[in-house]
């Protein structure tokens, strides 16, 4: 199972967060790979069941960087592929749970199977993605690998014959 985390960032703390979601998807036996989202191609996503994109927030949005790509990615065939997103953001009422359904609106109309996890799984509830405040940055790693181990059994549940690794 290859999982794949695109992502921009502009400070380094979007790039630190896709590593703990990649640290989760591996630690439940997928692969990860990371991508910042001016190095991805084509070729990175073809053979991965499932992509997270993440992105800082900006003014209660994704940044204008993943929406471009989003636009102009005809080549990434992303339908049915099992997608997820994340944000990182300063404040809490910064707007990052917009960012996040900005990500994932984008991923619906490229024909991408959507997850979040919600409260499904229990705590820590991840209802529309993973979120990192600067104020609980480092407390908010733990919550991003786990984000990754569900994303990953996802994944695995969805794409592998008869597993079940559901929560």
């Amino acid at each position: 199972m290859k999982i794949a985390v695109v992502y921009f960032s502009k400070t380094g703390k979007t790039a630190e967060m896709a590593r703990e979601i990649a640290a989760g998807a591996e630690s439940a036996g997928a692969k990860a790979a990371l991508f910042p989202l001016e190095t991805v191609t084509p070729a990175d996503i073809e053979s991965c069941e499932a992509v997270v994109f993440g992105t800082p927030t900006y003014l209660a949005n994704a940044c204008w960087q993943m929406g471009k790509w989003f636009d102009e990615a005809h080549a990434f065939k992303l339908g049915g592929k099992l997608g997820a997103a994340y944000a990182t953001a300063d404040y809490a009422q910064g707007g990052a749970d917009t960012a996040i359904q900005n990500l994932i609106g984008h991923m619906l109309v490229k024909g991408m199977v959507v997850y979040s996890g919600g409260a499904a799984c229990g705590q820590p509830y991840i209802h529309l993605g993973a979120v990192a405040l600067k104020e609980n940055f480092e407390q908010s790693r733990a919550m991003f690998r786990v984000f990754g181990e569900r994303i990953a059994r996802k994944a695995f549940e969805l794409f592998s014959a008869g597993e079940d690794v559901s929560c």
